[in-house]
């Protein structure tokens, strides 16, 4: 009976010992897949890390591919656009031979005294009066009329050049105002220098006085 009941005994610590070895065995799997969960999500984090990175330099490498583009642009619309400086010293110089114009200046003065000259010379001291004014002061006005007159022409084409430059220039690049309005002023001074010609070239301003 003694025998039986130590059997009895040993089979029962036996039985809690497999007990405790499968409980330990159970555990160290739970462990195990607790481990492979956390590495498996720790990779997953990684790889997402990773791809946010690549994402933000492909951005940024865009924004600087478009930076630069758009330099490139603006730099050569710059250098496509005109500066306007040619405009406005057309506009300046056609306000300036507008202003000549209106006497003929320097030149049309030259020029008359030399008409002058040649009608003195040219004429004989017994020609009638009549033709010594003509020849010594109609010949020498005239002239002056006529270098006005050319001067005042170059003064309205160059102002009108001006003008219609912005029209065959840049679309949508306004032209200065000041340009506008200092070619505005030598077109207007031609016109009145041109009139003025006209009129002193035909004689119907200060003609020649009558000898009758």
């Amino acid at each position: 009976m003694a025998t039986k009941t130590q059997e009895g005994a040993t089979a029962g610590t036996e039985a809690q010992d497999d007990d405790t070895a499968v409980e330990a065995a159970g555990t160290e799997g739970e462990t195990a897949r607790a481990q492979t969960r956390e590495g498996g999500s720790g990779h997953t984090d990684a790889v997402e890390d990773v791809t946010a990175e690549e994402k933000a330099a492909e951005e940024e490498t865009a924004e600087e591919v478009a930076a630069a583009e758009g330099a490139a642009e603006e730099a050569a619309g710059r250098e496509k656009a005109p500066s306007g400086v040619g405009q406005g010293a057309g506009a300046v110089v056609s306000a300036a031979l507008g202003f000549v114009s209106l006497s003929g200046g320097w030149i049309g003065t030259v020029a008359g005294a030399r008409e002058q000259l040649v009608g003195q010379l040219r004429t004989s001291s017994t020609a009638t009066v009549a033709t010594q004014i003509k020849a010594v002061y109609g010949n020498a006005w005239h002239s002056t009329a006529l270098w006005a007159g050319l001067f005042a022409l170059a003064a309205l084409l160059t102002g009108v050049v001006v003008l219609a430059r912005p029209a065959f220039g840049t679309p949508g690049r306004p032209q200065a105002h000041w340009i506008k309005s200092v070619a505005w002023g030598g077109v207007s001074l031609a016109v009145i220098g041109l009139l003025l010609a006209v009129l002193k070239y035909s004689d119907a301003l200060l003609a020649l006085p009558s000898t009758s």
